[in-house]
């Protein structure tokens, strides 16, 4: 019996290690998508969008009818009337022992200038709140994007160093086998060591960075960072996809983007704010109904069917008239009123930096583009240098210096490249966020 619980258990085991190091394919698209759904900050943006509205139906609530109900006991320990002495001992019983009041109230607001504003205020919470997931989905998008295009670049600098080490590797060898010969000098052989120890410590650096450029991609994704992940967009998928030269001829559409709608919907709030200051100096109408019953005994037996209770009812209106407040409501006025005009200006503000961002980042992706061909250019060039300076090394027509140098010149034009990668990809992603382009 033991075995067969033991090889169970070892079964199930195995299925949830199974499980866990299943990989996850993604596509750049479905990559965006995923974290759309499913990154931290984007959970939060909906649970403040959940709040705004229980927070809109909280003030909507103030109008409707509100009920509430009191129950008061009192038990009289000592019952005392100081006046004329009746019975000789200088006080005189007074009142029941006992007494139980029970009240149901229904209140009902009628006219309230601040309840009004205080609707309006909650509808433009919430297109707050809405604006405010809205902007981090695109940053979540952006932020994805360059996560996964770092992923990549990372995996292609692996396999370059790859390529690089098996290079020396092989001349290093054919120099320490000439070196034994008396063929090659000795300084060639240091020199290929000296390039083949650099090229393992910058292999071991580029393992590091494609394991935290992993772990940032799951971070933006809102995967747990050690995730296995399988990307299935290659780096030339991601520099076609994102080589859009249309967009450097896209017209920006201001009152579209998200940043101006969230700086007109501030400058909303802050309108609303100073009409509440100003209509705090209304009155206030209120009617209510109100119903009560009373019992009073000299010992405790309300729950007595013979008990005998008093009912009231009472209909009343009441109205609340701000009559002086030693000029604290206007002060408060005047403070919403500066805030009105800061919100103007910041709107303002707005509009120049959202048509600088644009033609900023339409620059910088026209810049980033031109960058990429050069320096895929200057690697096919430098790749045909050190082929030529290695064949003449092995014919012994030159020097170990120039084949050196040539392959630094090489080594150089391969980050260049990756590097003017990342740039049109992160360049990308901001021209996107400039022009708020829609997320597909």
């Amino acid at each position: 019996m033991r075995r067969i619980i033991y090889a169970v258990c070892i079964f199930f085991f195995a299925l949830s290690s199974n499980a866990q190091e299943k990989e996850m394919s993604l596509s750049m698209r479905e990559a965006i998508q995923f974290a759309i759904k499913n990154s931290y900050n984007n959970k939060v943006a909906l649970n403040d969008i959940e709040a705004a509205k229980k927070r809109k139906w909280e003030t909507t609530a103030i109008g409707f009818p509100q009920i509430s109900g009191v129950i008061n006991y009192q038990n009289n320990l000592k019952q005392q009337f100081p006046g004329v002495d009746f019975n000789g001992d200088g006080t005189v019983d007074f009142g029941a022992k006992h007494n139980v009041t029970g009240t149901v109230t229904l209140d009902q607001l009628l006219f309230d200038g601040s309840y009004l504003v205080g609707l309006q205020s909650a509808r433009t919470y919430l297109k707050i709140s809405e604006q405010a997931k809205e902007k981090t989905e695109l940053a979540t998008r952006e932020a994805v994007i360059n996560a996964y295009g770092n992923v990549l670049v990372a995996e292609e600098r692996i396999e370059i160093l790859k390529g690089n080490k098996k290079t020396v590797d092989r001349q290093l060898k054919g120099a320490v086998e000439g070196f034994k010969q008396g063929l090659t000098e000795e300084e060639t052989v240091e020199q290929f060591k000296i390039t083949q120890g650099n090229i393992i410590s910058q292999q071991r650096n580029a393992d590091r960075n494609r394991e935290i450029a992993y772990q940032m991609l799951n971070l933006s994704l809102g995967n747990p960072i050690n995730t296995k992940l399988k990307l299935t967009d290659s780096l030339d998928d991601l520099v076609v996809n994102n080589t859009d030269l249309n967009l450097l001829a896209q017209s920006f559409n201001l009152k579209n983007h998200i940043d101006f709608r969230i700086a007109e919907n501030d400058r909303e709030a802050k309108r609303l704010l100073m009409k509440l200051e100003k209509n705090k100096a209304l009155p206030t109408v209120r009617a209510y109904v109100n119903y009560s019953r009373l019992a009073n005994a000299d010992s405790f037996n309300f729950f007595n069917s013979s008990q005998d209770w008093i009912s009231t009812s009472v209909f009343g209106v009441g109205i609340n008239i701000p009559i002086f407040s030693s000029l604290g409501r206007s002060a408060k006025t005047a403070q919403a009123k500066i805030a009105l005009e800061s919100a103007d200006i910041r709107l303002a503000e707005t509009k120049q930096k959202l048509n600088l961002q644009a033609e900023q980042a339409q620059s910088n992706y026209q810049l980033s583009i031109e960058n990429y061909e050069t320096a895929k250019k200057n690697l096919a060039l430098a790749t045909r240098i050190e082929r030529k300076q290695k064949i003449k090394f092995d014919e012994g027509v030159t020097t170990s210096i120039d084949l050196l140098s040539a392959r630094n010149q090489l080594y150089s034009q391969q980050n260049n490249y990756l590097q003017s990668i990342l740039n049109i990809i992160s360049n990308k992603a901001k021209l996107d966020n400039a022009l708020n382009t829609p997320i597909k």
